[in-house]
């Protein structure tokens, strides 16, 4: 092996390298969110949503009409049913900003909203 001889020089290095990766998982939270959409919007409150890379995030969605909402960048999509509770987990891998779209409305067709309904943001850890 080729690193062998480096990593036997550095013995301090490898339970370095797994104290990192612990302290990293054992930061990671496991985030929920209540997202209540009426007439198509969210409360100005609820229109941005802050989690942490590696961050367990669950969307939980209520809605007042048929609605398919799609999170980008993470390529999830979900039907909301009226009077029914929709999940949407996802783990925070990317980092960045994310909308989430209506992309139907009903039995509608699949075009974008002016704004999207929420914007999921996602920063380093």
């Amino acid at each position: 092996m080729i690193f062998a001889p480096f990593l036997r020089t550095r013995s301090w290095l490898a339970p370095l390298l797994v104290a990192a990766a612990a302290v990293v998982s054992a930061s990671a939270a496991e985030l929920g969110f209540d997202l209540k959409v009426e007439r198509g919007r969210l409360p100005e409150n609820m229109r941005r949503i802050r989690v942490q890379q590696g961050d367990a995030v669950t969307l939980r969605w209520t809605s007042d009409q048929p609605l398919v909402v799609h999170l980008h960048g993470y390529d999830i999509e979900k039907r909301l049913a009226p009077g029914a509770v929709a999940e949407m987990k996802f783990t925070a891998y990317a980092t960045g900003r994310f909308p989430i779209h209506v992309h139907a409305r009903g039995a509608g067709g699949g075009a974008h909203e002016e704004a999207p309904l929420v914007n999921v943001e996602v920063y380093p850890r």
